[in-house]
């Protein structure tokens, strides 16, 4: 039986504190949670399962197949495991290897020397079965292996995505200190926020909150520009059951859209990179840019919700100078925006009291590695 009609578990990974939401998406699709972690969850499925989860999970970076499992207590045992493994069947003996890991095992002090094992264990199988010999490397664009190891056990999986599955393909103008894309899908997420209303988006910066919003609401996957995964480089890629699945969500996306989604931001470059990549994701007639301070921001009557993602003192400015747009932010909300519900994203605890709201939403997620509070104002 091929492995893209063979059920196995399936490990979902993410950033921290993103597994609520990706558990949301993944038991939308029908997908039973078998084990929950503060990074990721599980679930069993085929490989062409894997297809379906790497098309559509917004808030997920990997999707990992587990092909086996045992307890290996030296880097020998996990060789010698490894080489009774039938990867001349799996991997194309002419194809390319990658290895990546995540290793916490007391025979090993460089995770270097994990992947290496593994890699030689592969190669040298395939090798002695087939007489060739498949090259390996660090690029994640062809065949990718995630190996687990700990005190208890080691686990070996194929990474059915390669790259991270937050490179959705759609950013290509940068700005400065632009915003994890699977972040921004949990944020739209977290706010609480439903196609139809309105998603308004002062300081945009690259536009990604507005991007995802825009392609929730349209029904474009996040995939959608992607055409590289790790599963096709997989033997027995089912090529016809990749399109037909494409075509499927192709035929559920929309042109027009209910509600407004507006970005602005006072920088006409900034903004105009925005734009550049909401044209790239395909939502650039889904999206209002204005090009204001955000105090100006265009308010449509009506729900909706206001996410902003203003300077963190860390990143891109000196704190102090920043303690008075909080206060003004805050001041404008109140004033301004009666009727919405305002969220703002920060890594400061007292740059967040500067708004001088009390919140009735105060989550916390990691924006890269800073860890952030997401708080969110009922704006009567």
């Amino acid at each position: 039986m091929s492995l893209f009609q063979k059920e196995s578990v399936i490990t979902l990974s993410c950033p921290r504190k993103l597994a609520p939401y990706l558990k949301t998406e993944t038991e939308a699709l029908n997908f039973k949670t078998l084990a929950f972690r503060e990074t990721g969850l599980d679930v069993r499925g085929t490989l062409n399962d894997c297809i379906r989860l790497n098309l559509q999970l917004r808030t997920a970076h990997r999707v990992h197949y587990l092909l086996s499992e045992t307890k290996a207590d030296t880097p020998d045992a996990l060789y010698q495991w490894l080489t009774g493994l039938p990867w001349e069947s799996w991997i194309p003996r002419n194809g390319y290897v990658a290895v990546t890991s995540r290793v916490s095992h007391p025979t090993i002090t460089n995770t270097q020397f994990a992947n290496l094992k593994v890699k030689d264990a592969v190669v040298d199988r395939i090798r002695a079965k087939t007489g060739l010999r498949p090259d390996a490397g660090s690029e994640t664009n062809k065949t990718v292996l995630f190996l687990f190891w700990d005190e208890q056990q080691a686990r070996i999986f194929f990474d059915t995505s390669g790259e991270s599955l937050s490179r959705r393909g759609y950013r290509v103008a940068n700005t400065e200190a632009p915003m994890q894309e699977s972040l921004a899908a949990a944020l739209v997420m977290a706010s609480g926020w439903k196609p139809g209303t309105h998603f308004i988006n002062p300081m945009c910066g690259s536009g990604t909150l507005a991007i995802e919003a825009a392609m929730h609401a349209a029904g474009i996957e996040p995939a959608a520009r992607r055409r590289n995964f790790g599963f096709m480089h997989i033997n027995g890629f089912e090529r016809a059951e990749y399109k037909k699945q494409r075509l499927s969500l192709r035929s559920g996306r929309t042109e027009a859209i209910a509600g407004q989604i507006i970005a602005t931001d006072h920088a006409a470059d900034t903004l105009e990179a925005a734009r550049q990549n909401a044209k790239a994701a395909g939502v650039e007639d889904l999206i209002t840019f204005v090009c204001c301070d955000y105090s100006e921001t265009p308010l449509p009557e009506g729900e909706g919700v206001i996410v902003m993602n203003p300077p963190y003192g860390e990143r891109l400015g000196i704190r102090h100078k920043l303690a008075e747009t909080y206060t003004e932010i805050g001041s404008w909300m109140k004033h301004k925006a009666k009727g919405k519900t305002g969220f703002v994203i920060t890594s400061d605890p007292g740059l967040a009291k500067r708004i001088g709201l009390k919140p009735a939403v105060n989550q916390v997620f990691f924006n890269t590695t800073l860890e952030c509070r997401f708080l969110g104002y009922e704006l009567y």
